[in-house]
């Protein structure tokens, strides 16, 4: 129940005041680690069980809070969790981490106020678990489509992660979100002043622990079938660029061509000798050439000679030109450049500048990308003899539907190209191995080996199953090499499609709106005059 005792007299104003700071001071400091604990789960610490910590936290922090108070918790419970997860946004600029990581924290904060409301309702800890998800798809989507901090995404090397397959990142965040609501009950049950002996804190203790159990017990889903699907061998070539901080340099698109080549005919010879299988398929990495084949002979001659010289496809990560597109292109010995996928989802304020309009009226922030990118519109599929390649470059391995659609589609292999070069400087690797962690679970999720190809690390070719086959350091030139499965058959969860994660919004919808009914009804709606 929300509610605020108001004092009668001058006395009992000063107690209840200093007593009301004192839980304040304590509902701030458990927001702080709730954050923290969320943050802690993630790449590079990976200290998975903390995910369900982090939503236990913010409700006890929660409960007893004004709408204020509740933003309040928020606020802070945002900053711990997404400025130390964002910190390699520093090697880009240091306000462009501050300003992102703030803006997260405040939409953050403003949701809160919704889990505030619902803990009124008596099925509170499901409604809790709920407006995880939906806060969630709304980050995804709004204000300019960033999925970084997902509950699920925390869970790559958990026994939970199989759940993926059933229901998608949205069914797995919910279940996370609510062992922590669970546990969260049987501490506020116990703090009730009941004890543990008492019959309430006994039951909510049990039935956390059972919620905990059944979650973990997702370890256990029979949810790859792999048996008996053909395989072929796949490459990918991670050509390194030079190490500066100036992004020209960085990014010098001779160099970075020439090191993929160079690796490529390195993968040749070793074949030729007998050291390494000949693969059926090449990966190279997003921005393997950043000037458009079409319009450098020079870069085209050197793409070229490299699909020649490994007598196989290789799918290239380009930039091409008019329109300016990230795209991954397939090669094909004695063809040339054929097939491209164009990246969908591109990133804001690094390909394209959202609010452009408006931002350019008090800053010069839009000139650093004078022209957006354009993004493609649909699914592609490489063929390559049995192999059907699905494509998602970078940024996009975050988004559930894109991923699917590919599947869907009738990729039985994915693959991840990317480009880390810029978030790497100075030895972070919060990035790469966070999107690392989602190229697992994206495996998991689909039931598909992902050949994950960086331009600096870490690459990786991941079975279906989510374990890594090889991996590659940092900052350094390597070939992986390895032989997967291609499976055709379809998990549930991309089968059902983004249904689990609509359901669970409307769900999160219509429990607002009870938890605002019960609130009138009871004419005790909060104080938000204070915190």
């Amino acid at each position: 129940m929300i509610s605020h005792a108001v004092p009668a007299s001058g006395a009992r104003t000063g107690r209840a005041g200093a007593f009301g700071g004192f839980l304040t001071r304590w509902a701030l400091l458990a927001s702080v680690a709730g954050g923290l604990a969320v943050f802690a789960a993630f790449p590079p610490l990976d200290v998975w069980p903390l995910a369900a910590a982090g939503p236990a936290l913010l409700v006890i922090a929660l409960t007893g809070r004004s709408l204020r108070g509740s933003f309040c918790c928020g606020l802070v419970f945002g900053l711990a969790l997404f400025v130390p997860l964002l910190s390699w946004l520093i090697n880009v600029a240091w306000y462009a981490w501050g300003a992102l990581a703030l803006a997260l924290a405040v939409i953050f904060a403003i949701l809160v106020i919704g889990q505030r409301l619902l803990l009124v309702l008596p099925f509170w800890p499901a409604a809790v678990a709920a407006w995880w998800v939906a806060a969630e798809a709304l980050r995804d989507r709004w204000p300019f489509a960033f999925p970084w901090g997902r509950l699920a995404m925390s869970q790559s090397v958990a026994p939970d992660v199989r759940w993926v397959a059933v229901g998608g990142a949205p069914l797995l965040s919910f279940l996370v979100a609510l062992t922590g609501a669970m546990a969260a009950r049987a501490v506020l049950c116990y703090l009730g002043g009941s004890g543990w002996r008492s019959r309430g804190s006994a039951g909510a203790g049990l039935a956390a622990v059972v919620t905990a159990g059944l979650v973990l017990a997702g370890g256990l889903l029979p949810v790859d079938p792999t048996a008996g699907a053909p395989a072929a061998t796949v490459a990918a070539i991670q050509g390194d660029v030079p190490r500066a901080r100036n992004l020209p340099q960085q990014l010098n698109d001779s160099e970075v061509t020439q090191n993929h080549a160079a690796a490529t005919l390195k993968l040749a010879a070793a074949v030729k000798a007998g050291r390494l299988p000949a693969p059926d398929l090449v990966i190279w990495p997003e921005n393997s050439t950043g000037t458009d084949p079409r319009e450098d002979p020079s870069i085209y001659t050197e793409i070229a000679g490299a699909v020649a010289a490994a007598g196989t496809p290789i799918l290239v990560g380009e930039v091409l030109s008019n329109p300016q597109r990230n795209v991954g292109q397939l090669w094909v010995p004695g063809v040339g450049p054929t097939t491209i996928y164009v990246k969908r989802q591109l990133v804001p304020f690094g390909e394209y500048i959202p609010f452009r309009g408006l931002i350019s009226k008090f800053s010069s922030l839009p000139s650093l990308q004078p022209v957006n990118f354009t993004p493609g519109h649909k699914a592609v599929v490489f063929d390559v003899g049995p192999i059907r390649l699905g494509d998602v470059i970078c940024y996009e391995v975050g988004f559930d539907d894109l991923v699917r659609s590919e599947v869907n589609a009738g990729a039985n292999l994915l693959a991840l190209q990317s480009n880390d070069a810029d978030f790497e400087i100075d030895g972070q690797l919060g990035e790469t191995e966070q999107q690392t962690a989602m190229a697992r679970i994206r495996a998991v999720e689909s039931d598909r080996a992902v050949v994950y190809a960086s331009t600096t690390g870490e690459s990786s070719i991941i079975a279906p199953d989510g374990a890594v086959i090889e991996q590659s350091g940092v900052w350094r030139q390597a070939i992986l090499d390895a032989r997967v499965p291609l499976v055709s058959y379809r998990t549930l969860a991309d089968r059902i499609g983004a249904w689990p994660e609509y359901v669970l919004v409307l769900l999160t919808v219509l429990a607002l709106g009870w938890a605002v009914l019960t609130l009138r009804r009871r004419r005790n709606l909060p104080d938000v005059s204070g915190v």
